[in-house]
C-alpha cells in the first residue's frame, strides 16, 4: 500500500467513525406543551423508532409554558449545544412567533427546521340545525343576528385566523370565549354557536353537527366537503403544524439521521393510523420546503396582524 492510498484509507476510516459516533448518549426530544396531543403522541413515535434504529435511549420531554410564551422548551432547545442531542418539536407559533411576542431566544437564527410532519385539523363548525351551512352564509346572518364564537385562545393561530376571515368578509363576531374544551357538548348546550376546534373533538357527533371549513393546507379527508381557508379567502392561507426543530450549526450528517428516522416513521402504519383516527393530516415536509413554508406564514401572520389591528 503506497503512502497515498494509506492516507486515504485513513481518511475514510477516520470519516466513518464520525458519522458513526452520533447518536453515542440519550436523545431528547423537546415537546413544549402538556402530554397527550397530536405533536405529543406523533413525536413519542418518532423517538420510539429512533431508539430502535441507533440503539440508544431517546425519550420525549414534555416542558409546558402556556399557550402564549414564555414556551421553556423551546428556550431549552435554543440554547442547546448543536450536537443534535436536543431536538425540538415545535408548532408554528414557536419559530414565527416567539421573537415578535418578546420571548428573545426564539429567533429564526436560532433553529433550523428538519422537516414539518403535522397539521392539525382545525375547523370551524356548527350544530346541525345552525341557520348557515357555508361560510359566506355564515357571514351573511352574522350581520344581523349575534354569534357567539368559541375558541382556544386569542393567541394561537386558527383564531386569528377565524377572526381575521370575518373581518375580510365584512361582520363581527357577537361574541367571542376561549374554553379548555371544544367539542360536541359545547354546541349541544349552546355555550357558542360556533366553535373553532380539531376535528378529532367533534367526531363523535360529526353526523350532528356541519364544518364550515377547515384551517388547513389541503382538505381533511374525513370531511372532504368542507373547504379549506385558503379556497375561501387566499390572504389568510395558512395552518397550525408542527416540525423537528434543531439549533442552528447542527452537523448535516446528525439531521440527516434524525430525518432518516422521522421521515419513515411518519409514512408508517402508526402514524397514518393517527391520522385515519384523527384527521390529522401527518406527513413528512424537508428542511428546504419546510424554510420556505415559515417564511410565507410568517408574511401571512404579519398580514393577519394588519386586519385585526
Amino acid at each position: 500500500m503506497n503512502r497515498f492510498t494509506a492516507t486515504l484509507a485513513a481518511f475514510t476510516l477516520t470519516a466513518t467513525a464520525a458519522l458513526a459516533d452520533y447518536p453515542e448518549k440519550p436523545v431528547n426530544f423537546i415537546v413544549p406543551w402538556p402530554p397527550g396531543d397530536l405533536e405529543d403522541v406523533l413525536t413519542r413515535i418518532i423517538a420510539e423508532d429512533f431508539q430502535k434504529e441507533y440503539g440508544v435511549a431517546a425519550a420525549v420531554v414534555n416542558k409546558p409554558g402556556g399557550g402564549g410564551g414564555p414556551f421553556p422548551g423551546a428556550i431549552e432547545v435554543a440554547n442547546a449545544p448543536a450536537d443534535g442531542y436536543t431536538i425540538g418539536s415545535f408548532v408554528i407559533g414557536v419559530p414565527i412567533l416567539g421573537h415578535k411576542i418578546d420571548i428573545p431566544p426564539l429567533t429564526p437564527a436560532r433553529f433550523d427546521p428538519l422537516g414539518i410532519f403535522l397539521t392539525y385539523p382545525f375547523v370551524i363548525a356548527t350544530a346541525g340545525d345552525a341557520p348557515y351551512s357555508t361560510m359566506a352564509e355564515l357571514a351573511a346572518y352574522a350581520k344581523d343576528n349575534e354569534v357567539a364564537l368559541g375558541h382556544f385562545g386569542d393567541v394561537l393561530t386558527p383564531t386569528q385566523v377565524t377572526k381575521a376571515f370575518a373581518r375580510n368578509a365584512g361582520f363581527e363576531w357577537g361574541s367571542d370565549a376561549a374554553f379548555d374544551a371544544l367539542d360536541c357538548n359545547t354546541l349541544a348546550s349552546g355555550d357558542a354557536d360556533v366553535i373553532n376546534t380539531t376535528l378529532q373533538l367533534i367526531l363523535p357527533c360529526l353526523d350532528q353537527v356541519k364544518v364550515l371549513v377547515a384551517i388547513t393546507d389541503t382538505r381533511i379527508p374525513l370531511v372532504p366537503d368542507a373547504p379549506t381557508i385558503g379556497e375561501l379567502d387566499p390572504t389568510l392561507n395558512i395552518a397550525l403544524w408542527n416540525g423537528l426543530f434543531v439549533t442552528k450549526d447542527t452537523p448535516q450528517d446528525v439531521r440527516d439521521k434524525i430525518v432518516a428516522v422521522a421521515s419513515k416513521s411518519m409514512m408508517g402504519e402508526r402514524a397514518q393510523q393517527v391520522a385515519k383516527d384523527t384527521g390529522a393530516l401527518v406527513y413528512w415536509q424537508g428542511a428546504e420546503e419546510s424554510a420556505a413554508r415559515i417564511e410565507t406564514d410568517s408574511a401571512t401572520i404579519d398580514r393577519i396582524g394588519e386586519i385585526l389591528k
